[in-house]
């Protein structure tokens, strides 16, 4: 097996050093992840797979906005169950065929000086869109080898209590509040490049 680059070769962990422009979400390595409260006994953790969205970096970053918006359909939640999967799907839980998608934008001037900051964005879910402010951690940047495709990676969190979405089945017997990780990775439009 021939020798693997380091990572340090592969990534930056830097965001004030990473390509300005307009990126695209990587739906295969991105997902948005969940966990619950079950009964009160365990933590009860799902995923919505192959979001897709957008990411701009404006070239000039004073007085700009940085725009995120990423959406992932309710049909592609997953758990353990196909059962469970199928409930969610339901018009007594997500209610899928009325709210396909959920969705999370942000858009403001946005310092990429630190690592780790916070948004505050409109969260979409259920039909009902609220402000939730969201904690973002950079991840790395760099060239996918495998791709050839300029990429960076973030890791967003936040808690929201389903209930204020009108998403209310089984309550309190499942908790309220859901932690949400939107995992994304990002790769720079050709055009930007």
């Amino acid at each position: 097996m021939p020798d693997s680059p380091e990572l340090s070769t592969l990534a930056s962990t830097n965001l004030a050093d990473v390509s300005r422009g307009r990126y695209v979400i990587d739906p295969v390595h991105s997902h948005v992840l969940f966990s619950v409260s079950h009964f009160g006994i365990s933590t009860y953790h799902g995923e919505f797979t192959a979001p897709g969205g957008t990411l701009d970096i404006p070239l000039s970053p004073s007085g700009s906005h940085t725009r995120l918006a990423v959406s992932v359909p309710v049909a592609n939640v997953k758990t353990t169950s196909r059962v469970l999967d199928d409930e969610l799907r339901s018009r007594e839980w997500l209610d899928g065929e009325r709210f396909p998608l959920i969705a999370f934008d942000f858009a403001a001037p946005l310092s990429l000086a630190e690592n780790s900051f916070q948004v505050n964005g409109a969260l979409t879910l259920h039909g009902v869109t609220r402000n939730v402010a969201f904690d973002v951690s950079f991840v790395g940047a760099g060239m996918n080898p495998a791709k050839q495709v300029y990429t960076i990676g973030f890791d967003i969190r936040g808690r929201i209590r389903r209930s204020e979405y009108g998403v209310t089945a089984a309550l309190p017997m499942i908790g309220d509040e859901l932690s949400l990780i939107i995992s994304a990775a990002f790769e720079l439009e050709a055009s930007a490049a």
